[in-house]
């Protein structure tokens, strides 16, 4: 009996994706203990999002993808209705827009969008794969878009990053044409006088900070500073956990969840580096194989889709904390503490796992 049980708990879990997130996630416990100054309260925080996140994962990697695309155009609408709502009557918290109350609880709809746009445009092209015409990729880019302006809007222009990265994506394993993307790129760059000029004036000033944080090295360029400090002063081998300076004196802000990687570089040095460094591309490489062995469009667009925006996370928070991006508010993935992230992250393992278990496929 307990062995049919186990069977049936397992029978859709990768084993491979399962051990590295273990593996991530058993290291962001052991940095959070550090980070958050050794709060148990703050650990046991986060194994209750783990459990909630886990769960969620299961459960998806049990869904048929055929069940997960006749999902994906409901999803989408109720996002961007979400999303509207949000501009409307969302709850305003330090000069920005971003959340919405549902009873007794407040959400926060611009996560959705991260699964729901990848969903969207994988069962969009998958829809009209034999007869894709440059209008299905306008189409598509509009489909992107709007939710993206409405996420840029409120602001939260690191969602608005990964939502625009994740759509971007799927236009681009569907077949985009360099020739096309080289004349946007081109485009884009003439745009960006204009684009400056519709920045607010924090965003501004994150581009402005990155180029020089010395300009003001107590207020927004402090970040940047204290997190290239505890880099460097890691060294090769660091300083030793629970012995990281930065983190145990405050110098260092946001350090359980944006800066948690300056923790942890300045605790495990350069070795740890390279050992987090493996293990992502473990789980972006074991990704793009499912994605690369998908037996249909759709599930090669939405398994390619969700593995490159988990590598999105990892570069632009690495990055961020490096000083070589604008500090932007995207968290390390399994990692950083925060329950919101953690779910959008394991749901989107969930369908990796849910993708490459299931070999049978019938297109809808």
């Amino acid at each position: 009996m307990i062995e049919r049980v186990v069977a049936f708990a397992v029978r859709h879990v990768d084993p491979f994706l399962a051990a590295v997130v273990a593996v991530l996630m058993g290291i962001g416990l052991v940095v959070l203990y550090s980070a958050s100054g050794e709060s148990f309260v703050r650990v046991g925080g986060q194994l209750m999002n783990m459990a909630v996140a886990l769960s969620l994962m299961w459960l998806i990697a049990n869904v048929h993808p055929q069940r997960l695309a006749q999902l994906a155009l409901p999803l989408y609408a109720v996002g961007l209705l979400l999303l509207l709502a949000v501009a409307v009557a969302g709850e305003v918290s330090h000069g920005a827009r971003r959340w919405l109350h549902i009873g007794v609880t407040r959400i926060q709809p611009s996560e959705l969008m991260k699964l729901a746009v990848p969903l969207m445009l994988a069962w969009y092209f998958d829809r009209y794969e034999a007869v894709l015409r440059l209008k299905d990729y306008a189409i598509a880019a509009a489909l992107l878009l709007v939710p993206v302006g409405l996420i840029a809007k409120q602001p939260d222009l690191g969602t608005a990053l990964l939502v625009a990265a994740a759509g971007f994506y799927a236009l681009f394993l569907a077949g985009l044409s360099w020739k096309l993307m080289v004349g946007l790129g081109a485009a884009g760059a003439a745009a960006l006088p204009f684009a400056w000029g519709m920045l607010h004036d924090y965003q501004r000033q994150r581009v402005l900070t990155l180029l020089d944080p010395t300009q003001d090295p107590l207020g927004k360029g402090y970040h940047t500073i204290q997190s290239s400090i505890a880099l460097g002063s890691g060294g090769v081998f660091g300083k030793g956990w629970l012995n990281g300076t930065q983190a145990r004196l405050d110098f260092l802000p946001e350090r359980t969840t944006d800066f948690v990687f300056a923790v942890y570089a300045e605790e495990f040095g350069l070795i740890g580096n390279l050992v987090l460094l493996v293990l992502f591309l473990l789980v972006i490489g074991r990704g793009l194989y499912i994605a690369a062995g998908a037996p249909t469009l759709f599930t090669r667009l939405l398994a390619g889709a969700v593995t490159l925006t988990f590598f999105t996370y990892a570069f632009v928070n690495m990055g961020m904390v490096s000083g070589i991006l604008p500090v932007v508010g995207v968290p390390l993935p399994l990692i950083s503490y925060g329950g919101t992230s953690l779910v959008t992250l394991l749901c989107g393992i969930g369908i990796l796992m849910s993708v490459h278990t299931h070999k049978r496929l019938v297109k809808s």
